[in-house]
């Protein structure tokens, strides 16, 4: 006679085994209401050159007993990242000293991130508007629109985060600094010809003049201009739908002119 498995069973044996599947836990951005969002820069942009479009995100990494948060930065040209953090709250401290961190090496362009509060916060968009910095922000629900910060998840974590078993936020550190350092400057990568990371981001140098802008219109001039098509996609989407084909054309011939 067959009998069945009850899946309360199976849910427990795998708890005392210490088995979990993998999969995507709750959502670790949550947007709130009384913070500014920006509009999403990078749709149809050429990425051509390091420092030119930064992004971060956060995702979580378990423990014997809790989480931890862990936070990047990554140079989409190169996929260097260039600064992260853990901490053990979602608090917006640990993303502001992470990008802090990251200005020390250089300045992008353009900052990606999502409309989490941790990044739509004015202690955040306050440095970034401060160093003259565009900020862009993924559409709600649009994942794919910081496609590159999610593939170094998926990369972390089953080259690292899933062959381990972490105990402390201590060891999350060590291990996963070793790992990163491994990541920037040893693990080839097939979109960069099979060069590491630091290879592409610092072979052009990273001290690079970027354009400033006061009330994020009036152009301050410098050696490497932000591009017309930047602008240009800005206005657009902040624009009404119903304007946005009309003022296409006259935009264009702004530009062009």
């Amino acid at each position: 006679m067959r009998r069945g498995v009850n899946h309360k069973r199976v849910a427990r044996l795998m708890r005392l085994m210490g088995l979990e599947a993998i999969y995507p836990k709750p959502r670790l951005s949550v947007a709130r209401k009384e913070h500014r969002k920006y509009p999403y820069l990078l749709r149809n942009l050429p990425i051509v050159r390091p420092n030119q479009v930064w992004s971060t995100d956060i995702t979580y990494i378990r423990l014997k007993s809790g989480y931890v948060y862990l936070a990047a930065i990554m140079d989409w040209f190169s996929r260097y990242v260039v600064s992260w953090s853990l901490s053990i709250t979602l608090d917006a401290d640990f993303c502001v000293e992470m990008l802090k961190s990251a200005l020390q090496t250089a300045r992008p362009e353009i900052f990606n991130s999502d409309q989490g509060t941790q990044f739509t916060s004015a202690a955040f968009t306050g440095i970034l508007e401060a160093h003259c910095i565009r900020i862009s922000m993924d559409g709600r629900g649009r994942a794919f629109d910081n496609i590159f910060v999610e593939r170094l998840w998926r990369t972390v974590k089953y080259e690292e985060v899933y062959l381990r078993d972490y105990s402390s936020v201590r060891e999350v550190k060590v291990s996963l600094g070793r790992y990163f350092d491994f990541y920037n400057n040893e693990r080839p990568h097939q979109s960069l010809g099979y060069k590491a990371p630091s290879e592409v981001y610092y072979v052009q140098g990273n001290d690079i003049n970027r354009n400033c802008f006061e009330g994020e219109k009036n152009l301050i001039q410098s050696p490497a201009p932000i591009t017309g098509a930047v602008l240009l996609q800005e206005a657009l989407q902040d624009a009404p739908a119903e304007r946005r084909e009309g003022e296409l054309h006259l935009k264009m011939v702004d530009i062009l002119s």
